[in-house]
């Protein structure tokens, strides 16, 4: 092969510098191999009604880092060091802009002011309630060196949900409702999370005043109207640039790349301007979804469609491969192995503040949300409310790199209230992604046996990226393009259902076709140019019918 291994070993071991790369060389390796097993093994477990992608990703990280201990001596346990600025700059963009981009926009709409009540006013109670309960407890406990600011930060921390890990526990076809509530929730939970822990480390704590309360509720509404204003404004910008300049007549990679790109634009803009990239990224993928995605070609639809699923896919693996493998980092556990008892009462005192937390606000905001909605079946039952509960009580990586944030210094712990900390912030992550996911789905399966086909036929979208088995541009009843013009009369209960006629989402459908559509196109309004595949294509269904045209007469 004229490749000189021995020459490249010298090489390498010739210099400190070259050692170290070719150590993380190895690092890397390994690591993608484990990935790759991830894969295999969860494909093998694909029937199993208790294991998920998520949890054995999760269990392997564990087993790679105690193999890692043992082979290295006990002075190592992992082949990365967590990083949050890894997480959050290029392993949680992807999963969440997936996750816009699939989502079935009416059910997530239709649920919407829910949804921001559960996941802004209800993270507010759970972090109250956190907050509230961890300055009482562990000030009697005497764990050292924690101050005011870091309980406040321990109750964002752990009002946190895992949306990544919701992703893999629930079945957003089997249970419509119930996946756009727990997610959606999730999604706001984690931004407004992220907004109170920077509140946390931002302001003044030794002066909370009354003005301070609502200069904090002030910049939350700042942060959410003007993420979501900058995701959906990126995402425009994408479908007009890709409708005016039609770059699939040329090159479908082009449509792609700038997809992919504008995409990931517009989190960095978010984290630029210091606003909810979560958000962000978030409503920019359901935008791109209603517009851009229609505008490009088939074969790009095709390519953006697996390639976003893709990516979002194997980021899910890595984060959960990586928490795994960096839960038996010995740094932070040699500082509580004088007091593993402490390590321990803290972590299962967490835990209870975590479920009560979530009940304290699933329950009773369940029940105003019900108490707006006068169809039976929009309301959410007293099962759903126990499955809602259940579904949010898992932490994950951004508790892990929130807590990673607050209490160490790139990555290293040096005093022992802190280290306690991320020991137990490492325990309630395992404990409840472990033992809540492993049951989350026989608890969907024993409390919602049967999915209800009514609300499956509601929540039908043929024009989502994520029913693509659905012809792209065949005229179903659901047809975007032809809603606003005409309004046909219910004939049936399906139809009295989801026929809209004088709801918001009649008008916002009526104003999308009369001013939206036309210039950022969409479904019905895809750019039609000489040569372009679409004249292609109907060239070709002309020439189809013409060939057919003489067989059809010899017939009559």
């Amino acid at each position: 092969m004229g490749f000189d291994l021995g020459f490249l070993v010298g090489k390498m071991g010739s210099t400190t510098l070259a050692t170290s790369e070719y150590s993380s060389v190895v690092s890397m390796n390994l690591f993608v191999a484990l990935l790759c097993a991830c894969i295999v093994i969860g494909h093998l477990l694909e029937e199993n009604r208790w294991m998920n992608e998520s949890i054995t990703a999760l269990v392997i990280g564990l087993c790679t880092g105690v193999v890692i201990l043992l082979a290295s001596g006990g002075t190592s346990s992992h082949l990365l060091v967590f990083s949050e600025d890894l997480f959050f700059i290029y392993l949680l963009p992807p999963i969440i802009f997936n996750a816009g981009f699939q989502v079935k926009k009416k059910q997530f709409f239709r649920n919407f002011m829910t949804i921001v009540l559960f996941g802004a006013v209800g993270t507010v109670i759970s972090f109250t309630i956190i907050s509230f309960g961890a300055t009482k407890i562990f000030t009697k406990m005497n764990i050292s060196d924690l101050e005011l600011g870091d309980y406040l930060a321990i109750g964002a921390i752990f009002s946190a949900t895992d949306s990544v890990c919701t992703l893999q526990v629930l079945n957003q076809d089997q249970t419509p409702l119930l996946y756009s509530l727990v997610f959606g929730e999730g999604v706001v939970n984690d931004a407004t999370s992220v907004v109170i822990f920077n509140a946390v480390q931002n302001f003044d704590l030794s002066q909370i005043t009354t003005a301070v309360a609502f200069q904090l509720i002030g910049n939350f509404f700042y942060l959410f109207i003007t993420s979501t204003l900058l995701g959906a404004g990126t995402g425009l910008l994408s479908a007009y640039v890709i409708k005016k300049l039609y770059f699939g007549r040329h090159s479908t990679d082009r449509e792609v790349a700038i997809m992919i790109l504008m995409a990931y634009l517009s989190y960095m803009l978010a984290e630029l301007f210091y606003l909810s990239g979560i958000l962000t990224v978030f409503f920019c993928g359901i935008v791109m979804s209603h517009y851009t995605w229609h505008n490009v070609t088939e074969k790009s639809r095709v390519t953006t469609k697996h390639a976003f699923a893709t990516l979002s896919f194997i980021a899910e693996l890595f984060i959960f491969l990586y928490v795994g493998m960096d839960a038996l980092d010995l740094e932070k556990w040699k500082f509580v192995k004088d007091s593993p008892g402490t390590s321990v009462e803290v972590s299962a005192i967490l835990l209870g503040f975590v479920l009560v937390g979530r009940a304290a606000f699933v329950f009773p905001l369940s029940f105003l949300s019900n108490l707006t909605k006068k169809a039976h079946h929009e309301k959410i039952d007293f099962r759903q409310q126990v499955l809602i509960w259940w579904a949010g009580l898992m932490r994950g990586a951004v508790s892990m790199a929130l807590a990673y944030n607050q209490f160490t210094r790139k990555g290293h712990t040096t005093f022992t209230g802190n280290a306690i900390m991320i020991t137990s912030t490492i325990t309630v992550v395992l404990f409840s992604t472990m033992v809540f996911g492993l049951i989350t789905q026989p608890l969907v399966r024993l409390l919602l046996p049967a999915p209800k086909t009514l609300n499956r036929m509601i929540s039908s979208e043929p024009t989502s990226p994520k029913s693509f088995t659905v012809p792209l541009l065949g005229n179903g009843q659901d047809s975007e393009a032809d809603f606003g013009q005409h309004v046909p009369r219910p004939s049936s209960l399906r139809m009295l259902l989801s026929t809209p006629s004088h709801t918001v989402h009649h008008y916002w459908r009526k104003f999308d076709n009369a001013f939206m559509r036309p210039v950022f196109g969409g479904r019905g309004f895809v750019p039609f140019i000489p040569g372009s595949p679409t004249d292609q294509s109907v060239h070709q269904s002309q020439q189809h019918l013409v060939a057919e045209e003489p067989t059809r007469n010899q017939e009559c």
